[in-house]
């Protein structure tokens, strides 16, 4: 198997990735906080995962300078990637950012930077509960 060249992928698979990396590193954040109730986890992992939550931890991220020039590059990319379809429930710029947050997961995953991932998860999160309070 050759090796990837991340930074060649197209933003769209490296969102794909994003997407289910994200999606499990907050379905364990949910079972480690205690949460077992199966319908109270999906409505709790809503709030992390939906689109829109994705879009506003980025545009946080943006606003704060806490992603390097490569990153925000990565998100600029995932942002202006043209994709089939649009879901009903959110608007294309919240969709648009959402997809360059989860390139920006996808792509640190796929290229094995898990510290800087870690920290990024852990900041989303952080992010995410500190608007519930």
């Amino acid at each position: 198997m050759e090796p990837r060249d991340v930074k060649q992928m197209k933003s769209l698979a490296l969102a794909y990735m994003g997407d289910a990396v994200y999606e499990v590193y907050v379905r364990e954040h949910l079972i480690d906080a205690g949460q077992v109730k199966p319908n109270h986890l999906h409505q709790e992992a809503v709030t992390f995962v939906s689109g829109k939550a994705q879009a506003d931890i980025i545009l946080h991220w943006l606003e704060e300078g806490i992603l390097t020039g490569d990153e925000e590059r990565i998100a600029r990319r995932g942002r202006n990637a043209k994709s089939g379809s649009i879901p009903k429930n959110t608007s294309v710029q919240a969709y648009r950012y959402s997809t360059a947050f989860e390139a920006l997961i996808g792509y640190h995953h796929l290229a094995g930077n898990q510290d800087r991932l870690t920290e990024l998860l852990q900041k989303a999160i952080h992010f995410i509960e500190g608007r519930k309070t």
